[in-house]
């Protein structure tokens, strides 16, 4: 556990929110347990072992190093920290163990991530409202929609499984025109508006509470996109499984993207590397052209980066141009 007292002890000032500590990666022995967020002014330590008869020690020596760090980082301000305990046992049943362990959550709580504000709910349930892995996809598409901020017709995006719409509202920030935003989740929809509202965006987004397996209907109409993301979960019991479920979001790719357009693919499923993505295109939409793998954060490296979360990028061509050597159509016959 050292290492991750450490990285307390050596830690800034978080303003945004961002992960503090990786034990997941597997780069620091003995700490693969744990990680620690912070949602400021929250601090969120998650434990993915049940406890044991150790938890408690090991938890009052966390707190202590929080409370040190915490007194020459904020003299005088309070220290609010959350534990949250995600091992096998409860995740298989849906549940997780959060307590308050010192200070308060503000009610609302709202973070900052470059310049965009986002609500956050770190007392109820595994999903904090922000995954904090993605903060380089998100700043990816902000610098994408920049980028094409001078397209004709405007950048169109779908953002599908948008959970609570961050790739909306830096989508939008960046110049983009128009963004459809897809999930199943009328809780998380709702919470998308209201991140759009919180960053002052009005104009722009629509929101679908749809199960995008029942019917493409209604995306296929509003397209075609300049760019489609898709950051399914990699399980969910009863709406998507990556193994079984992602060909049937690929082969809809070609379909879905406009001309020169660009697709975000996310995955974040330790147990399939690049490899499954990459071949899946190959196979579903080999049209589209690998272009990169977007970097995770500094902070979540991993010792084997096929465990962690791929961001991969893929290109539909642009239209052949008319070649000028070609002869022109000829006029219709007079009558």
């Amino acid at each position: 556990m050292q290492a991750l007292l450490s990285a307390i002890a050596s830690m800034p000032l978080p303003t945004d929110a961002q992960r503090i500590f990786h034990g997941r990666g597997g780069r620091y022995p003995g700490c693969e347990q744990w990680t620690l967020d912070a949602y400021p002014p929250v601090f969120v330590l998650t434990s993915f072992l049940p406890a044991t008869d150790e938890t408690d020690a090991q938890l009052a020596a966390i707190g202590q190093a929080l409370a040190e760090r915490w007194a020459v980082l904020a003299p005088g301000q309070p220290l609010n920290w959350v534990f949250q305990c995600r091992n096998e046992a409860l995740r298989t049943q849906g549940r997780t163990e959060t307590r308050l362990m010192q200070g308060e959550v503000p009610d609302p709580h709202v973070v900052t991530e470059n310049g965009a504000r986002f609500k956050a709910h770190v007392l109820r349930g595994q999903n904090h409202g922000l995954f904090l892995d993605m903060a380089e996809g998100r700043r990816w598409v902000r610098q994408y929609a920049e980028a094409r901020r001078q397209d004709r017709y405007g950048l169109k995006v779908l953002n599908l499984f948008a959970y609570t719409c961050a790739f909306s509202v830096v989508a939008l920030q960046g110049g983009a025109k128009q963004v459809v935003n897809v999930d199943m989740s009328h809780g998380a929809m709702a919470i998308g508006q209201q991140n759009h509202q919180l960053n002052g965006i009005t104009t722009g987004a629509s929101f679908l509470a749809h199960d995008i397996f029942s019917s493409w209907g209604k995306i296929t109409r509003s397209g075609p996109y300049g760019l489609v993301i898709v950051d399914p979960p990699s399980y969910q019991k009863g709406s998507f499984v990556a193994t079984k479920d992602y060909a049937r979001l690929l082969r809809r790719l070609p379909d879905l993207l406009a001309p020169g357009g660009h697709a975000l693919l996310c995955l974040n499923a330790p147990e399939l590397g690049v490899d499954f993505l990459q071949n899946q295109m190959q196979e579903l939409a080999p049209e589209l052209q690998f272009v990169e793998r977007v970097a995770n954060p500094a902070v979540f490296a991993d010792v084997d980066e096929g465990r962690a979360l791929k961001v991969l990028v893929y290109a539909m061509p642009e239209l052949p141009l008319p070649n000028a050597a070609d002869p022109a159509p000829s006029a219709p016959a007079a009558p």
